[in-house]
């Protein structure tokens, strides 16, 4: 009988090692495709390429342990607080099969998949979207920056007559040197036919004490119909099916590039991804910049300075002047950056959770989308709460000693931030039920 019992439960732990055998082909390369593979690619800011089971295998141990510390893949909100739809995280259980496939020495497993699982991902030189776009409006010339760890400030004037208006329905900040920049923005701006969308330089330098040059560009201000950008982590920006916003058929782009210092030469060009559709725009989604350098500035309480030697607390409050409906979140702060949380606390008392960061990290950075269209409604005060450290106790800390920062005109990485951008429009009803990934 124990003979019996003995070969019963052999066959069946057998069977089980069997059964819960991983390989990368049905196991790991999904994983790997979904949520390393966007910046691990050719032309993307990853250093290296996760493309293929050799590019895998190679690093397996590496992997393991960044998986394990979750170094990697990078995010930062909190999701016990509020998930998104752009969460790049790693499950328990996703991690736990990647340690398994490394110590079980990573084997490929079977080529041959059945057409459900050849469905992988397909990866687009030149973008993270979908697909290729339909038009790249770039800088005239690639951008010499000199490695003198200095940093600097250039705007870039981009004209652009199409053949028509088109309708958007994603946009994207692209470059040659992601990795020399230390944010991007881009306002687009359309003007009128009697204007010459040609004159002046191709870019003024802003780095020094006189911005006078500047002043060229203020015929193409008049109007500005979007405005779009770019910090390290981000990706595309999409929308939902009837939403989206109009690209005028003639103007120019005014790009606002930050370079941050570099110890080396580099060459750097930038440019913007539009994809458009054919479908009408039923729904103009609109951006808000809140906190420095945007909406509500002043208003940060206590004045917006942190001494040196000190870990401070600020906050902001703003009214929601209408019924609105967010698609995206933007948080956005410097090197002393330490805890980021927003919410809006409705006229009935209702608290609705925005995003939360415990642990700000300024080299992972996202425009973090909802998974479904998040209402605040009318009257509703909306709260942005930052903490920063400016001890000789944070290493991120750019000064040695530290000294008092607070936020410029510059907005340089030695000075800081308390921003928060949202994209949204204006609310219809059954908009919080919307699911933005359809």
């Amino acid at each position: 009988m124990r003979i019996l019992i003995f070969i019963f439960l052999s066959f069946f732990f057998c069977n089980q090692i069997v059964a819960q055998k991983i390989t990368f082909s049905t196991h790991i390369a999904p994983i790997i495709q979904q949520k390393c593979a966007p910046c691990h690619r050719p032309g993307e800011a990853a250093p290296f390429s996760l493309l293929t089971y050799q590019d895998v295998a190679k690093r397996g141990t590496f992997i393991k342990d960044v998986v394990q510390s979750g170094y990697m893949p990078p995010w930062k909100p909190d999701n016990n607080y509020r998930t998104f739809h752009n969460d790049r995280s790693l499950s328990k259980a996703e991690k736990e099969l990647i340690v398994k496939w490394v110590d079980s020495k990573m084997p490929e497993g079977s080529v041959k998949k059945s057409a459900k699982e050849n469905s992988a991902i397909v990866y687009i030189q030149g973008t993270q979207y979908h697909r290729k776009p339909d038009t790249v409006l770039k800088v005239s010339k690639p951008f010499f920056i000199k490695g003198d760890n200095e940093e600097r400030f250039l705007v870039f004037k981009i004209p652009f007559d199409l053949a028509k208006d088109q309708n958007v329905e994603a946009v994207e900040f692209v470059s040659s040197n992601k990795k020399v920049i230390h944010h991007a923005n881009f306002a687009v701006h359309p003007v009128e036919n009697e204007v010459d969308i040609l004159q002046g330089a191709d870019y003024v330098d802003l780095s020094g004490s006189d911005r006078s040059k500047y002043d060229q560009y203020l015929p193409f201000k008049k109007k500005m119909d979007y405005y779009g950008g770019w910090i390290p982590g981000t990706s595309f920006e999409s929308y939902p099916k009837d939403f989206g916003w109009v690209m005028p058929k003639r103007g120019v782009i005014l790009l606002t590039i930050h370079y941050a210092p570099t110890g080396k030469d580099e060459e750097e060009m930038s440019g913007i991804n539009f994809f458009f559709t054919k479908s009408a725009i039923k729904r103009k989604v609109d951006v808000i910049s809140l906190g420095s350098a945007g909406v509500g500035e002043s208003s940060i309480e206590p004045y917006f300075m942190i001494p040196a030697d000190t870990t401070k607390a600020f906050n902001l409050k703003i009214v929601t002047p209408q019924d609105q409906s967010l698609l995206y979140i933007w948080p956005h702060m410097h090197l002393l950056g330490k805890t980021f949380k927003a919410y809006a606390v409705t006229p009935q008392g209702d608290t609705v959770k925005l995003v939360s960061i415990p642990s700000w990290d300024f080299k992972w950075q996202e425009i973090y989308r909802y998974k479904k269209l998040i209402k605040i409604p009318k009257g509703s005060i909306l709260t942005i709460e930052a903490l920063y450290d400016n001890t000789k106790e944070n290493p991120k800390n750019p000064n040695h000693p530290p000294k008092m920062v607070f936020s410029a005109n510059d907005m340089k990485t030695t000075d800081e931030m308390m921003t928060m951008l949202m994209v949204f429009l204006k609310y219809e009803e059954g908009d919080e039920n919307l699911e933005l990934d359809k």
